[in-house]
């Protein structure tokens, strides 16, 4: 893991104490997901889910996978989708890099693919899709919805072996204004506080 992101981690998980009590329960649902399955000695799949694919469902995906290394959490898999493909946003992206992970696409296409690196030869491959596309788990895995519409418009997900709604507010909606930037890093350090809360419970 590169400096900059264990640094952040290191801070981030200093900070359990602001999430809320009632917020702490509902994550507490997925660490039971993750231990009950690392107990088992089975693999961790873990799907986040958001509309469009594109910021929220992308930072689930890329957090969880920090945290499961930072914790030494092991056979973790990370995945993200949506109800319907888009692409990774731009604003998204630089959020990210302004925290430390190192961004790289990997085509010119309109939904292109993205290795997101947080050092050690450890990244995530984002690109936007819906959550039952051939690179995500069939079966077997939790489904974590990061925004309301994922949750509405998904009323059933084959092969789901837990369902949770995790909703976060869009950053999307301050697009174009002052705050933008702003509202961007600021839910990418929320998920990323909450999903370190996640694993940080694990045995």
């Amino acid at each position: 893991m590169n400096t900059k992101i264990k640094n952040l981690c290191d801070q981030l998980s200093q900070q359990f104490e602001s999430i809320s009590n009632d917020r702490k329960v509902l994550l507490e649902k997925i660490s039971g997901y993750i231990q009950q399955k690392k107990d088992a000695k089975s693999p961790i799949q873990l799907i986040y889910v958001c509309t469009h694919n594109s910021r929220r469902s992308h930072f689930g995906q890329i957090w969880a996978a920090v945290a499961a290394e930072y914790f030494g959490v092991n056979e973790v898999s990370t995945f993200s989708g949506g109800t319907e493909a888009t692409a990774f946003n731009s604003h998204a992206i630089q959020a990210l890099r302004g925290l430390g992970f190192e961004i790289t696409e990997m085509d010119t296409t309109l939904n292109p693919k993205y290795s997101v690196d947080f050092g050690g030869l450890k990244s995530s491959i984002c690109f936007s899709k819906v959550y039952d596309d051939v690179s995500n788990p069939s079966s077997n895995f939790a489904a974590i919805m990061t925004c309301g519409d994922a949750e509405e418009n998904c009323p059933f997900i084959p092969g789901v072996e837990l369902r949770i709604g995790t909703t976060y507010e869009d950053p999307k909606v301050f697009d174009g204004t002052e705050i933008q930037n702003e509202k961007y890093k600021e839910r990418a350090l929320q998920i990323g506080l909450e999903t370190l809360y996640v694993f940080s419970k694990i045995n």
